[in-house]
């Protein structure tokens, strides 16, 4: 999902018995505020997104601490129960978060009560200093290291995955909302690292009954008497 179909996502939008979500309404920020608009992007964003088990136990528990929320509510909102501003997600969970991960420079314990934030500036020179918390420190590698993934790529990452794991482009295409497969392709799917394993493993052992045994190669004079034939 995009980020604005995630803000304006409320809990109408989502079956956790048919463990999946409607995209009909999306959250767009403009210098008056942010607006919720009932449709996405295009016509091809108003769709059924089936949600992985994880997925579905996070949003669960979710529910659960809302104490049954209207169905209006936003499942995703600020303290008061406004849209979330995606600036200010990106400073206190997107960025934290990529930290915590090892995307983002990196935390490590540095003894007892100290924490080591490590971080690459726009230059790639790699800087470092100690904090008494782990808040702290995780706090200053995400405002100061350089070249942090977008909340976006998350897109570029799920259709990447799933193509790369068999599921055929017309799905991922209607499930990300593209009006065009070739959008999905050309745009949102990468090379994953292994892929000459993956090319080899098409030739693994089940496609040795197709090759002849050692031995049994045919004669010059055998292919020489096929090309007459033909």
């Amino acid at each position: 999902m995009r980020w604005g179909e995630c803000a304006g996502l409320t809990w109408s939008s989502v079956d956790l018995d048919g463990a999946s979500l409607r995209v009909v309404q999306v959250a767009e920020e403009t210098h008056g505020g942010i607006a919720l608009r009932p449709y996405p992007k295009s016509r091809a964003g108003v769709r059924t997104v089936p949600l992985p088990d994880i997925l579905l136990a996070a949003l669960r528990e979710l529910r659960a601490a809302a104490e049954d929320p209207d169905p209006r509510t936003l499942v995703f909102r600020d303290r008061v129960g406004r849209p979330l501003r995606r600036s200010n997600f990106r400073r206190r969970i997107w960025l934290p978060s990529l930290v915590r991960a090892g995307l983002l420079g990196r935390v490590v314990t540095a003894g007892p009560q100290r924490y080591r934030a490590t971080w690459p500036d726009r230059e790639g020179v790699e800087w470092s200093a100690e904090f008494t918390t782990e808040r702290e420190a995780v706090a200053c590698a995400a405002a100061k290291a350089a070249g942090e993934m977008r909340f976006h790529d998350l897109r570029h990452a799920y259709a990447t995955w799933v193509v790369t794991d068999g599921v055929p482009v017309n799905l991922v295409q209607r499930v990300m909302g593209h009006e065009q497969a070739s959008t999905t392709l050309n745009r949102y799917t990468h090379t994953p690292d292994d892929y000459a394993a993956r090319v080899l493993a098409a030739f693994d052992s089940s496609a040795a009954p197709l090759l002849p045994l050692a031995g049994e190669a045919p004669s010059e004079s055998a292919l020489a008497e096929d090309e007459e034939g033909l």
